[in-house]
């Protein structure tokens, strides 16, 4: 299809995709771009800065749209928390996702609203549908109405199954393609372009990445679920007579990015606040362990975490560290945002990319690119010119998850501070790493408060005292405070998300080293061509300690979560 002179609109246009997309488009010479957003702010904001960027695409080229897409029209400003706790809305919203679709049903939603607005001739989809869906968390609703089944509150059991009703994936979901198909067919949309998602960043169920959960967290895998579910759903939609030409671009990786840059780390739109706990204030592990504490001796240092970052869009900032350790080779590695653009495009013009998965559901994935990879090495670069510039050191804001990551992160950032070098570590005593580097933290304040001010406890070597900022990344919470402290729990909550000052941690890191140096020596001597990839000059001859390449490897051999196919 011709894209000059026709109106496209751009669901999701304020992210790091959307924007991307809205950038190619206006190469081709559309009439208009409705660019639409969650809120009124991010909508506005697109616009503006599209409009500042192509100035003489005239006053109205660039039109903002606002709300959430899955819900009646009355309810798209409203978040959904407020609905769910509301009876009224919380009805109304029930009866939307398991009613029959009719006309009058169908004329109420924000989507067909927005769509018999503008009646866009493409329609390109860079919502994250699969993530709004399932992050509403099924199985944490399914705990709560468990909980009410032998009390006697009948109206919070009530409420709960209730909520759980709403949470139900499946007929969130095909209400909304039915919305979606209806709406375009009514206006006659011609060409839909949704960018899809693995769900993993392209690997499978060894997948390392969680948040605080199981692995692979049930929940990250009912976002591959419900992203498989929504590309069959539109495969469906794309084989209907008469509706528009439905196509879907999967990327398999990470995509970034939209800055680099340093400041302060914005999380869910606050900034991290730091906290002290001096080693005084250890609290004894002993009873009853409280993930969320109010009355933890920690105090605040009324400061927040400043440091470098990369902006990834949607998906957060990350640290170097955890920019490095996702898109080091092996894990999810990355693909730009202009990358899809390009291909969005260019199947909108009737190309063929490889990469539509309507077309192709085997073979479609836009997986990590050269051009990323070549760009990969700039990035880090840059983020370690800005680290020298700012005299700090960009390891970890527990945003990426698992906390593991932060822990591992942490720990070879501290081996590094007081060695320099895995060589001198492979040296020295576990005994004497571990002495060494409690010392660190009980005299450097600094690094003491950015460790457990984003979550992530630091157990000292007597593995009884614990120093900690009001809350924990793991144990994560799941509905009860306070969880009972046994040996077996404190090497669990240890190993996934503590940074472990225990002799047998550090001979688990000089364990880690010996394995690494032992890949290496495998390598026959002279051996120069492409077979191998982690070389002793990968590893700058062990005279360094890179924190992401070496969670990379741990990710990757000890984990057991290298990716099978880029």
């Amino acid at each position: 299809m011709v894209i000059e002179n026709k109106s496209v609109m751009v669901l999701g246009g304020w992210g790091l995709v959307g924007s991307a997309v809205c950038r190619r488009l206006m190469e081709e010479k559309p009439k208009r771009i409705i660019l639409t957003s969650l809120t009124e702010k991010e909508a506005k904001s697109a616009c503006r800065k599209m409009q500042k960027e192509y100035p003489n695409a005239g006053k109205n080229f660039f039109i903002p749209w606002w709300g959430n897409i899955f819900v009646r029209n009355e309810l798209k400003d409203i978040s959904r928390e407020q609905i769910l706790s509301d009876p009224k809305t919380r009805k109304l919203f029930l009866d939307d996702i398991l009613n029959k679709l009719t006309p009058a049903a169908l004329k109420q939603s924000a989507l067909y609203q927005l769509l018999d607005t503008y009646k866009p001739d493409i329609v390109i989809d860079c919502i994250n549908s699969a993530t709004a869906i399932a992050y509403q968390d099924l199985f944490q609703s399914s705990r709560d109405v468990v909980k009410h089944f032998d009390g006697n509150n009948f109206t919070a059991l009530k409420e709960s199954v209730e909520r759980l009703l709403c949470t139900q994936y499946i007929p969130q979901l095909i209400r909304h393609v039915q919305t979606l198909y209806n709406s375009m067919n009514m206006t006659k949309t011609k060409v839909y372009v949704k960018i899809g998602t693995s769900g993993t960043g392209g690997m499978g169920l060894n997948i390392p990445y969680t948040h605080s959960e199981e692995k692979p967290s049930r929940v990250l895998l009912s976002k591959s679920a419900v992203a498989g579910a929504h590309t069959l759903l539109l495969f469906l939609m794309g084989r209907t007579p008469d509706g528009p030409i439905t196509k879907e671009i999967k990327p398999a990786g990470a995509i970034g990015w939209k800055k680099i840059s340093y400041g302060e780390i914005i999380k869910r739109g606050k900034p991290i606040e730091l906290f002290q706990c001096s080693v005084e204030d250890g609290i004894p592990l002993r009873g009853t362990f409280k993930i969320k504490m109010n009355d933890v001796r920690a105090k605040s240092t009324n400061k927040n975490l400043h440091s470098v970052f990369i902006d990834t869009g949607e998906n957060g900032i990350f640290s170097r560290g955890e920019f490095e350790a996702i898109a080091t080779p092996g894990q999810m590695e990355f693909v730009t945002p202009e990358e899809i653009a390009e291909a969005v495009v260019f199947e909108i013009k009737g190309g063929n990319t490889g990469h539509d998965i309507i077309n192709a559901l085997d073979n479609a994935t836009l997986s990590p690119t050269y051009r990323a990879g070549f760009m990969f090495q700039g990035a880090l670069e840059k983020m370690k010119m800005l680290e020298k510039e700012h005299d700090i050191q960009s390891v970890a804001f527990e945003m990426l998850g698992p906390p593991r990551l932060s822990k591992l992160l942490y720990e070879s950032y501290l081996l590094k501070i007081i060695y320099g070098s895995i060589n001198n570590v492979l040296k020295t005593s576990a005994k004497k790493i571990s002495r060494e580097i409690t010392a660190l933290i009980k005299q450097n304040e600094k690094i003491r408060s950015e460790i457990i001010s984003i979550g992530i406890p630091i157990l000292l070597p007597d593995g009884k005292t614990l120093l900690r900022a009001k809350e924990v990344k793991i144990p994560a919470f799941r509905g009860e405070n306070e969880l009972p402290i046994t040996p077996k729990a404190i090497e669990d909550w240890a190993h996934s998300g503590w940074v472990d000052l225990r002799i047998k941690n550090m001979e688990m890191w000089k364990k880690r080293f010996k394995n690494i140096l032992r890949e290496t020596q495998k390598i026959t001597k002279g051996e120069t061509s492409s077979r191998n990839f982690r070389t002793p000059e990968y590893w700058s001859n062990f005279g360094d300690i890179d924190s992401g390449k070496i969670v990379g490897w741990i990710f990757t051999e000890e984990e057991k979560g290298k990716r099978m196919k880029s």
